[in-house]
């Protein structure tokens, strides 16, 4: 774990019909100093939608070769590669290579759509790349779920996720900005 990082236990229990997966997780999260509440929040979403017993974070914020993210199968091949805000193109179809698929989950105040228009003709072409586009607002009130202790309901449905945490129940619309091959 990251020195100097906040350390975080979150319980989840997700409910995702459209995988018909029903499965409860504890994860101990550790938030780096330069990570805000908004990106953390924004990972556990991101484990919820692709909960799996292989599903893993990567060591962090500051390793360059290691995703926010990924699932290896038995023998170490990679088959899921998650990122999370707007990692350059360079990251990404490096990502692609070395994984059977690559999710993206873009969000941000400022410049989260240029940034896919920016991003968009280069990573058309990329066949195992999904792109995903939070509302900041929805990041914002998931990020004031946070908690040292907390403890999420999650259920997925038709790209609808539902996130309560015993006082309050947000929804989030994703949106799709790319699918995968």
């Amino acid at each position: 774990m990251a020195t100097n990082a906040t350390i975080y236990k979150a319980v989840l229990q997700v409910s995702d019909l459209d995988r018909h997966y029903f499965q409860d997780h504890t994860l101990t999260l550790a938030r780096h100093p330069s990570e805000t509440e908004e990106r953390m929040m924004v990972r556990v979403l991101a484990f919820a939608l692709h909960a799996h017993e292989a599903l893993s974070f990567g060591r962090g914020v500051d390793t360059e070769d290691e995703p926010a993210l990924w699932q290896r199968d038995a023998t170490g091949a990679i088959d899921l590669w998650i990122e999370i805000g707007q990692p350059d193109e360079k990251t990404i179809r490096q990502a692609c290579g070395r994984s059977k698929q690559v999710v993206v989950y873009v969000y941000g105040a400022r410049g989260a759509e240029a940034w896919w228009e920016n991003q968009r003709t280069s990573l058309d072409r990329l066949k195992n790349l999904v792109v995903i586009l939070l509302p900041i607002e929805s990041v914002r009130s998931l990020a004031g779920m946070a908690n040292p202790g907390m403890q999420l309901q999650l259920t997925i449905q038709d790209e609808q996720v539902w996130i309560a945490d015993g006082t309050q129940t947000l929804h989030v619309e994703l949106q799709r900005l790319k699918s995968g091959g």
